[in-house]
C-alpha cells in the first residue's frame, strides 16, 4: 500500500486515507468528471460539503466508478446556517450523495454561540444512529475543541483546518495530538509559494514538483491532506507521492518556511 493510500483509523473504526480529493468549486459536469478521474487515479477519500453544492455529483461519481461504497471514504459538512437543523441537514446530504451514511461529518465552522455545542450534541446522536461513522469539526481553535469535549465527554475525531508550510505550527499540531483529535489540512497549496527556493531545490533533488514536495511533507508529519484541482494531470500528480520520501533535514527546512 502506498503512503497516499495509507489511512488513519478514527474512533469507531473508520479508516481515513491520508490523501483525499478536495471538491470545493468543482460543480456540475466538470465536478463529476474530476471526481471520476480522481477515483480512477486511486483516490479513496473524497471531501465535499453542503456549502459546495456538489454532493449529488460526488455521489454519482462514486456510483458510476464501479467501486463498492465501502471502498470510498466520504466527508461532508454541515452548512453554518443549518445549525439547529442538523437532522434535516444530514438526511439531505445523504439523499444528495445517494448513500446511507457518510464516513465523516463535520461542523463546517464554529457558530458564534458556545462553539456549536448544541450542534455537537446532535452530531453525536447522528453518529449513534449510524448515519455518520465519525464526526468532527472544521476551523476550530483548541479551546473550542476543549469546550465540546468538556461538555459532552466526546472529542471530535477530526478538526479540518488550513495547513501548509507557511501555516505550520508545532504547538497546534501537538495540541491536537494530545487531545486525540486528528488535524486534517486543507488548502495545502493555496497559501504556498511553490517557487520558493527551498521547495524548488528539494523538488529538483527528487525529480518531482514543488507541489508534490508540499503534499509529501504533510505525509511525513502524518497529517491527512485534501488537495483540490480540476486539471486531470494535476489530480494524478497530487496523488503520486509514493516514489520519494523527505529526510529529516528536508522536513525541518520546510517546517521553517
Amino acid at each position: 500500500m502506498t503512503e497516499a493510500a495509507e489511512a488513519l483509523t478514527l474512533p469507531g473504526g473508520a479508516a481515513m486515507p491520508l490523501v483525499g480529493f478536495g471538491t470545493w468549486q468543482l460543480r456540475g459536469e466538470r465536478g463529476y468528471e474530476a471526481v471520476r478521474h480522481a477515483l480512477a487515479v486511486g483516490y479513496r477519500h473524497l471531501d465535499t460539503a453542503t456549502m459546495y453544492g456538489n454532493e449529488a455529483e460526488v455521489g454519482r461519481a462514486v456510483r458510476d466508478s464501479g467501486l463498492d461504497r465501502s471502498e470510498v471514504f466520504i466527508t461532508t459538512k454541515l452548512l453554518p446556517g443549518d445549525a439547529g437543523r442538523e437532522r434535516q441537514a444530514i438526511n439531505a446530504s445523504l439523499r444528495a450523495l445517494g448513500t446511507d451514511y457518510v464516513d465523516l461529518w463535520l461542523i463546517h465552522s464554529p457558530p458564534a454561540r458556545q462553539a456549536g455545542l448544541a450542534s455537537w450534541r446532535e452530531f453525536l446522536a447522528v453518529r449513534g444512529d449510524g448515519l455518520a461513522r465519525a464526526v468532527g469539526v472544521s476551523n476550530y481553535r483548541l479551546d473550542q475543541l476543549d469546550l465540546l469535549t468538556r461538555e459532552t465527554g466526546q472529542a471530535p475525531a477530526v478538526n479540518q483546518i488550513p495547513w501548509s508550510p507557511a501555516r505550520h505550527d508545532p504547538a497546534t499540531l501537538a495540541g491536537h495530538r494530545e487531545r486525540g483529535v486528528v488535524l486534517e489540512g486543507y488548502s495545502p497549496l493555496k497559501g504556498t509559494r511553490l517557487d520558493d527556493r527551498v521547495l524548488a531545490g528539494i523538488a529538483r533533488r527528487h525529480g518531482v514538483t514543488p507541489a508534490q514536495v508540499v503534499l509529501r511533507w504533510h505525509l511525513e508529519h502524518r497529517i491527512p491532506v485534501i488537495p483540490k484541482s480540476g486539471d486531470r494531470d494535476r489530480i494524478a500528480t497530487n496523488f503520486d507521492l509514493s516514489g520519494f520520501v523527505l529526510d529529516a533535514d528536508e522536513v525541518a527546512r520546510i517546517d521553517a518556511l
